[in-house]
């Protein structure tokens, strides 16, 4: 078997902070040899079909790097929930699974330690950050609150609402795009935002 042919296929997918097997597939690199690469070091198995080079540097934070991975993994997902609680310090609950929205019709992947949600209207409040040198998609702070209280527990969405209120001058709570979420997205947050900002 003509092992250095496949090494150079993948040389140009390693480029990539994170591939699947279908890619593998279509660069002309079969399976079984994915099953090689990952028992002599080459490459690391991620997830489900998801690979990624030894040595691959995403310069992320430690604290980070799993989530940027699973989130790199999923090109129609979105950092969703508890996981952009925490990445806004809106929460105190720990990051046990990635949450990971995509949208309602498409199929629901399969990753490790990941919660998929399946969500209507998935580009509202969506946005972009920077980690390390990981661009990823991560829904704003205001429609996080929101489907906090459609998704969580009243006791975390609560929580997490004053604290987003409590934010400081660089981090203004922005409630009227708060509102507005909460309408397009049929949540009735108005009574709490009232209850805690009188």
């Amino acid at each position: 078997m003509n092992y250095s042919k496949y090494e150079t296929l993948l040389q140009s997918l390693t480029k990539a902070p994170v591939f699947s097997a279908l890619e593998a597939r279509t660069a002309g690199i079969p399976v079984r040899m994915l099953s090689y690469f990952c028992k002599n070091g080459v490459i690391e198995r991620i997830g489900r079909g998801i690979y990624r080079g030894w040595g691959t540097n995403l310069d992320v934070d430690f604290e980070w790097e799993d989530l940027s991975l699973v989130a790199m993994s999923i090109p129609n997902g979105v950092i969703c929930l508890i996981s952009a609680l925490c990445y806004y310090h809106l929460t105190d609950q720990i990051m046990r699974e990635f949450w990971i929205a995509v949208p309602h019709t498409s199929k629901s992947p399969k990753r490790e330690r990941t919660r998929i949600v399946r969500m209507r209207n998935i580009e509202l409040g969506q946005t972009e950050i920077q980690i390390g040198n990981c661009h990823l998609k991560i829904f704003d702070r205001e429609r996080t609150i929101v489907d906090s209280f459609r998704y969580l527990s009243r006791e975390v969405a609560i929580k997490a609402l004053q604290a987003y209120l409590r934010q400081n001058s660089s981090d203004k709570p922005n409630l009227s795009k708060l509102m507005k979420y909460a309408k397009a997205l049929r949540a009735d947050i108005h009574p709490f935002i009232m209850a805690l900002t009188t």
